[in-house]
């Protein structure tokens, strides 16, 4: 995750933004990859236990730009709440989730998807700022990343038990 300068107007102290960014192949085809990705309730697959994840808002959820997705959590025994909101929606190519409310200053994940082969790429691309200023960059520094990286690698691990395989295909800003 790389820090870099971020601010919106000039009445706003600079924060960093960090990223993470993580890519992997799988040997299935992006039809089926991406309508799994495409099932919001699947997220509950993807997210590792200890974060007691739920999805508040009813389900089904029909996934395209402007939908809203309320979400529940805990971390590091604190409840959390977090909605995010569809601003970009690409059947087969990407969609794009950023946080309207929740833990973050800013969150807005890309998510890609590429065929290669007989198999499909799937790259994640994570902007995010921390609220709380030089402390929440402290924050990033001692724990944030860590469990943010630790998230990550669980998803990894759960996408290749759901679609057999999966190789890390790069893992920049690691």
């Amino acid at each position: 995750m790389v820090p870099s300068s971020a601010h919106s107007g000039t009445a706003r102290a600079a924060r960093a933004t960090f990223l993470l960014e993580r890519s992997q192949r799988v040997p299935r085809p992006l039809p089926e990859v991406f309508a799994f990705y495409a099932n919001a309730e699947n997220l509950e697959v993807l997210t590792p236990r200890f974060l007691r994840f739920r999805i508040l808002s009813p389900t089904p959820i029909e996934m395209r730009a402007g939908a809203r997705i309320d979400y529940q959590l805990t971390l590091f025994a604190v409840p959390l709440r977090w909605r995010t909101r569809i601003t970009a929606w690409e059947p087969g190519v990407r969609f794009v989730d950023e946080q309207e409310s929740g833990p973050y200053a800013s969150w807005r994940h890309t998510h890609t998807f590429e065929a290669d082969g007989d198999g499909t790429l799937i790259h994640d691309h994570v902007a995010y700022a921390l609220p709380f200023g030089a402390l929440g960059t402290l924050a990033h520094r001692l724990v944030i990343r860590r469990t943010l990286g630790r998230i990550f690698d669980f998803r990894h691990d759960a996408v290749a038990r759901v679609f057999g395989g999966g190789s890390v295909v790069e893992r920049p800003g690691s």
